[in-house]
C-alpha cells in the first residue's frame, strides 16, 4: 500500500558525462508522492540532463535512480508505464490532429477498449482540448501543444510526471492553467518534477533545488530559502525618476547592485555595508541634486535575491 508522501523518485550521485564535460555532476534528490519538486537553475544548469536521466531517456554515467521500487539504470523500460514526461520541446506529431495523437498514445500505453476512450474522454475533457480535437497539432498555438502534451503524459494516470521547462514561451493565462493543473494531480498523489528558469513559478513548488555548473547548490521549501539571512542588505527605492537614480547609485561603493522596477529601485548592498546609512546618504544627495524620493526601506529577500547569495558564496570560496 502507498501513502501520500512515499518517495516516488529517489537519486543517488546521479552524474552524467558527454566526454570530459560533466553536465551533471553527483545530485541527490528526493520526489514524494503528492509533491510538486523544483528544479531551477539558468540555461545550461544541467537541469534537462537530470531530467532525461531520472526518467529513463538517457543513462547516467555514474549514480542510481529509483521510481518506486524499480531500478532505472538497469529496468528503465519496466519503470516508464509509471512516469509521464512532457519534454520542453513539442515531442508530438505536428501532421496529426489533437484525437490522433492520443489516439496514438493512448495505443502505445497500451490502453484499449472502453479503459482507452475513458482516458481519451478525460484527456480532451480536462486540458479544454474537445473542440478542437481535429485540428492538427501543428496548427495549434504553443499552449495549446503544451496542454496536449500534458494530456498524452497523463494517458496511462503515471505515479510521477516530469514537465521540463512547461511554461516556457507561453501566455500567463496559459501558465496559470498549466499550475493549476499540476496542484490537482499533486493532490490527486502524483509526484511532479518540473524544470524551470522562472523564479516567480518557484513560489509554487513545495520544494526547491537550485541546479548550477551541472550541482545542486541548495534545496529546501521556498520558506526555508527565504528565512535564510543573506550577507547582502536589500532596501527598495521609491522614486519617478529611477533612471537618473540607477546612473547614480550603481556609482557607490556600497552599492553591488541596481535592479530597476516601475518606479523603484531594489538595490543590492555590499556585504558588511549599513542600510540604515545608506538610506540616509540617499536622501540627503537626493535633495541635494533635487531628485524627488519617496519611501525607502529595507525590503526582505525575493528567491532570485538567496540564490545569487548562494552561487556568489559559491564563487568565493
Amino acid at each position: 500500500m502507498t501513502e501520500q508522501h512515499d518517495p516516488v523518485i529517489e537519486a543517488r550521485g546521479l552524474t552524467r558525462y558527454f566526454g570530459r564535460f560533466a553536465a551533471v555532476r553527483e545530485i541527490d534528490l528526493v520526489v514524494r508522492r503528492g509533491e510538486v519538486f523544483g528544479l531551477l537553475g539558468a540555461n545550461g544548469a544541467g537541469k534537462t540532463t537530470a531530467i532525461r536521466m531520472l526518467c529513463g531517456t538517457l543513462p547516467p554515467t555514474s549514480g542510481q535512480v529509483h521510481v518506486g521500487s524499480i531500478d532505472m539504470v538497469r529496468h528503465a523500460r519496466r519503470a516508464r508505464s509509471h512516469i509521464g514526461y512532457v519534454t520542453q520541446r513539442f515531442a508530438l506529431y505536428g501532421d496529426l490532429t489533437i484525437m490522433e495523437n492520443l489516439t496514438l498514445q493512448a495505443g502505445l500505453y497500451g490502453l484499449h477498449g472502453t479503459r482507452a476512450k475513458t482516458r481519451l474522454d478525460w484527456a480532451l475533457e480536462r486540458l479544454n482540448l474537445s473542440s478542437d480535437k481535429d485540428t492538427r497539432a501543428a496548427r495549434l498555438p504553443l499552449g495549446y501543444q503544451r496542454r496536449l502534451s500534458v494530456a498524452a503524459a497523463l494517458l496511462h494516470e503515471p505515479d510521477v510526471l516530469f514537465l521540463d521547462e512547461p511554461t516556457s514561451g507561453i501566455d500567463p493565462f496559459a501558465r496559470q492553467q498549466l499550475w493549476e493543473l499540476v496542484y490537482e494531480l499533486a493532490e490527486g498523489g502524483i509526484g511532479v518534477l518540473v524544470t524551470t528558469h522562472y523564479m516567480d513559478e518557484a513560489l509554487f513548488c513545495d520544494r526547491l533545488a537550485l541546479m548550477h555548473a551541472g550541482r545542486i547548490v541548495t534545496e529546501g521549501t521556498p520558506e526555508e530559502l527565504l528565512a535564510r539571512p543573506l550577507p547582502t542588505p536589500i532596501i527598495e527605492v521609491y522614486t519617478p525618476a529611477c533612471p537618473d537614480c540607477a546612473r547614480l547609485l550603481a556609482q557607490w561603493d556600497e552599492v553591488r547592485e541596481v535592479i530597476p522596477h516601475a518606479e523603484r529601485l531594489r538595490l543590492r548592498l555590499q556585504s558588511g555595508a549599513s542600510a540604515d546609512q545608506v538610506i540616509k546618504k540617499i536622501r540627503t544627495e537626493a535633495e541635494r541634486h533635487g531628485v524627488i524620493v519617496g519611501a525607502i526601506k529595507p525590503a526582505p529577500p525575493e528567491l532570485e535575491d538567496v540564490f545569487v547569495a548562494v552561487l556568489e558564496g559559491r564563487e568565493a570560496a
